[in-house]
């Protein structure tokens, strides 16, 4: 594996898609997934992001991996934070619906499903919700690990709109546009996004 290579520390295969469309004008170097880096998965994994923040999440992922590989890691944590929820579902956003065996788009729609059931009856004004991103470069143990976080405000529909995107994207609606993130083209996506904003950040340390 080159030197310079950068290791995005994610089994998602649109997470992966959408920083490599964030970054790939600020990089040099090539970024790599844990399937090209010939990294198994491991039932270990699922014990990393057990923190209360997206911070310490993203920052025990990207120790994680640049520990069983010695490469440059990127990582992140992800989710979106609901008004009316108190903040959930937060970390869980990905376990929200608790629904063990589905992955994919399966899993979204579960997720999906619950939170509108839990929102039922609430009207627009009372449906704000931010996405949060916390992203970290973690290059040497002896350097800090660069962190950064993007965030961004919407709406949450009583019902999904779009097909693009993935995770809560159909029900995201930006006030600003009167479009969701499923409704967005990529590049359009990612002038607003939570993740977009967080990777960026990071990238005067990448080039």
């Amino acid at each position: 594996m080159p030197a310079e290579a950068l290791l995005i520390a994610s089994r998602s295969a649109d997470k992966i898609r959408e920083i490599s469309e964030i970054l790939q004008p600020a990089l040099r170097g090539r970024l790599v997934s844990l399937l090209d880096a010939g990294i198994p998965p491991d039932p270990a994994e699922d014990d990393v992001e057990a923190y209360g923040t997206f911070r310490e999440n993203a920052l025990a992922k990207a120790a994680y991996f640049h520990r069983i590989t010695g490469m440059t890691v990127l990582a992140d944590d992800s989710g979106i934070e609901v008004d009316a929820l108190g903040g959930a579902p937060g970390v869980l956003s990905k376990r929200f619906a608790a629904r063990p065996g589905l992955t994919g788009l399966a899993l979204d729609q579960a997720n999906n499903q619950l939170l509108l059931d839990r929102l039922a009856g609430l009207p627009p004004d009372q449906r704000g919700a931010r996405y949060v991103c916390a992203a970290v470069l973690w290059s040497q143990p002896a350097r800090p690990p660069v962190t950064a976080i993007g965030t961004c405000r919407g709406i949450i529909l009583d019902g999904p709109r779009g097909t693009g995107g993935f995770g809560y994207d159909p029900l995201f609606l930006l006030p600003e546009l009167q479009h969701t993130f499923g409704e967005l083209e990529a590049a359009q996506k990612h002038r607003f996004s939570h993740r977009a904003r967080a990777f960026r950040a990071l990238a005067a340390h990448l080039s």
